[in-house]
């Protein structure tokens, strides 16, 4: 497929980024345009005006990929749709019992999560099956309809299907859908088995949950956006990004939302593992920064994928990439607490009022207010100029907080940033440690709007000696979007020993999971979306008898079909992970994995198109750094050649951020136009 132009867009908090490339794989367009909370196709509508404005023909967008935090968003903010669930009788508490694990296990005072469907809204459904998949108890579909017609007259608009052991057998689960779709058309209803059909009767149940509660709000805005990107002439396949870093049609995640929740965050780190790869470097550490947080991921050629994240108060057992977010934001608030300690965050200012900069009403000092009065950030360049800032509002923020802890407020906006960049170093170690590596042998890759403005501050605080910020930094989650393939997982819950297996029996498993993916793959590219090519990725969930958790054991095609080299690497990998292994004991499979993956036919360059004014010389600015005013260079990415270097102090203003080089690094440019930091020796 000869594609024309790829859009890829990223609906955040606060902006909503979009990057258009062209046939040839070039960055043709840029831009960030304020989000739209209450309608956040409208922010998408701006953003295509806006392209048309600058010269894109928005009818010649092949590939239409787009991310949205809409999704956990309806979570976090738990304003999604009046939602029923219906579970196997004896089970009504699933929600509430969780798993009576405490999260922090040295607070023995911890809130209980408050579950997302209440208890008069869960019914119980005399039906059951056996761990085999065997029926105990036929589904008493009489009971089945009148439970249904109490909760619609409870208000319910939504509805989950969580029967016990439905991973094993879904005939009572499709049953029970198929007559509740019948009597009652107008409900969003969705089923384990579809959902995520592995055994673990909570985190099944909750994911399920979850689908169901953002699924009407999903499904409507995937409904107003695809008939109104029509309106400028898109006539793309709507997709939509995973929180597994692939991509799917808007169709299946209106159907499936519970898969994009982390879509925007792992976005980000597919279009970093791009941009690394196009570099030539393995090892990375990904640090995306914005108004709010910092996530981190781990890039080892590969990113890190895992099955425990967290979404505001729940876990959420569908493979995600690994991504934690760690330290503050460039709207952290700053105050002191009540023995006089400066903090940092976690509250964060927001868009509205925001800094006390943005001259919207906020009155608190924040990490922005601090970088503007260091003279790190230029009032009338922020944004690419379109967003004036207000150096005096910031100073008398900064002065009302200093006067609290004895500071002036150029001492309180170097202790901001100090406090900030400690906070993230005191989350990040452990961090790394819990991974086994050591980032010094990294690079760290830093994107988001602050992302670039303080990656240097950590790297020197970490020990990291090589930062690299991509092009166009601000907009990575975007690009992210458009270097994604089309991918989903499948499990099947095994729970054999490897002395009980049957000849055959574990290939005959891996064989039906991969019909399912490939099935899905044909399904979802028949909209429009050509492929390179598929393959297919196998793991397994092992373990050794008796024990409670798992390591995910990745498998070649051959191991699949043969339990011992299976057996014989996971041995091989408990050892790297605890140091020690038995060779002589069974080994537990017990969950199957199989990632199917299809490849899109090209990717687009990294490179934004160079100025043709990078002979021009650089402006000086003063600043106030670590104490100490400096003179700083102040130039744009274009003014950096890849055969000309510069020390810091620096600073590289551009549309989407600013990049901010403290003394002690040497930046310079690659061939792709990331700007490459090393720590001056």
């Amino acid at each position: 497929m000869d594609i024309n132009y790829r859009l890829g867009i990223d609906i955040g908090g606060t902006f909503t980024d979009a990057i258009v490339t062209d046939s040839q794989g070039r960055v043709v367009a840029t831009l960030k345009t304020p989000s739209v909370a209450d309608a956040p196709e409208q922010a998408i509508f701006n953003a295509l005006e806006q392209l048309q404005a600058s010269g894109v023909n928005t009818s010649e967008i092949d590939l239409f990929v787009h991310g949205t935090t809409l999704g956990v968003n309806t979570l976090i903010e738990r304003n999604g749709a009046v939602t029923g669930l219906l579970v196997t009788r004896g089970f009504r508490d699933v929600l509430e019992i969780r798993r009576l694990r405490l999260e922090n296990t040295t607070n023995l005072y911890g809130d209980k999560t408050q579950p997302l469907v209440p208890r008069q809204l869960v019914k119980e459904i005399n039906e059951r099956q056996l761990a085999d998949g065997s029926v105990l108890t036929a589904l008493d579909k009489d009971e089945l309809l009148a439970a249904v017609e109490e909760l619609v007259q409870q208000g319910i608009t939504a509805l989950a299907i969580s029967f016990l052991h439905a991973y094993a057998n879904d005939g009572h689960e499709v049953l029970a859908e198929q007559l509740i779709r019948e009597h009652y058309p107008q409900l969003f209803v969705c089923r384990s088995s579809a959902i995520w059909p592995q055994q673990r009767e909570f985190e099944r149940t909750l994911a399920t949950v979850m689908n169901a509660y953002v699924g009407e709000r999903m499904g409507s805005y995937f409904k107003r956006l695809q008939a109104g990107i029509g309106r400028y002439g898109v006539s793309a396949t709507l997709l939509s990004t995973m929180s597994n870093g692939g991509m799917m049609t808007a169709a299946r995640a209106a159907a499936e939302p519970v898969r994009t929740l982390l879509s925007g965050p792992a976005s980000g780190v597919i279009g970093a593992t791009y941009i690394a790869e196009q570099a030539g470097i393995s090892q990375v550490v990904t640090f995306d920064m914005g108004g709010t947080s910092v996530d981190v991921a781990l890039i080892d050629k590969e990113p890190a994928y895992s099955t425990e994240n967290q979404v505001g108060d729940f876990p959420v057992i569908i493979p995600a990439v690994d991504v934690t977010a760690i330290g503050a934001g460039g709207g952290s608030i700053a105050w002191v607490d009540s023995v006089g300690v400066l903090k940092v965050g976690p509250r964060s200012a927001g868009a509205r009022p925001g800094p006390a900069c943005y001259n919207r009403g906020g009155r608190q000092a924040t990490t922005t207010d601090a970088y503007l009065h260091l003279g790190i950030l230029q009032a009338d360049r922020f944004l690419g100029g379109q967003m004036q800032l207000y150096p005096e509002l910031a100073e008398q923020a900064l002065t009302r907080l200093g006067n609290q802890l004895g500071l002036d407020a150029t001492q309180t906006a170097q202790a901001i940033l100090d406090v900030a960049t400690a906070n993230m170093y005191a989350q990040f170690s452990p961090l790394m440690a819990r991974k086994g590596v050591d980032p010094r042998d990294f690079t760290l890759l830093a994107y988001g709007g602050a992302g670039p403005m303080h990656a240097f501050l950590m790297a020197r605080e970490v020990g990291i000696r090589k930062v690299l910020i991509p092009p166009s930094p601000g907009t990575l989650c975007a690009m992210g979007c458009t270097v994604a393939n089309l991918r989903n997982d499948f499990v099947f819950t095994f729970h054999k020993s490897s002395g009980r297996l049957a000849a055959g029996e574990l290939e005959a498993q891996y064989a039906l999971l991969e019909q399912q993916g490939r099935k899905w793959i044909e399904e979802e590219a028949s909209g429009g979306v050509g492929l390179g090519g598929t393959y297919v990725i196998y793991s397994a969930d092992m373990r050794y008898e008796g024990q409670a958790f798992d390591l995910e054991v990745t498998l070649t095609r051959a191991e699949t079909a043969d339990p011992e080299q299976a057996k014989a690497k996971f041995h091989r990998q408990y050892e790297s992970v605890f140091g020690i292994s038995q060779p002589e004991a069974e080994v537990m499979f017990v969950n199957l994995r199989a990632s199917i993956v299809g490849l899109l036919p090209s990717k687009p360059a990294a490179a934004l198109p160079r100025a043709a004014d990078n002979t021009k010389p650089a402006e000086e600015r003063k600043i106030t750094f670590d104490g100490t005013e400096h003179l700083a260079k102040v130039l744009s990415r274009q003014q950096l050649g890849t055969d000309s270097r510069v020390s810091g102090p620096a600073i590289f203003e551009e549309y989407d951020t600013t990049v901010f080089i403290p003394p002690g690094f040497e930046v310079y440019t690659d061939a792709n136009g990331n700007i490459i930091g090393e720590a001056e020796l």
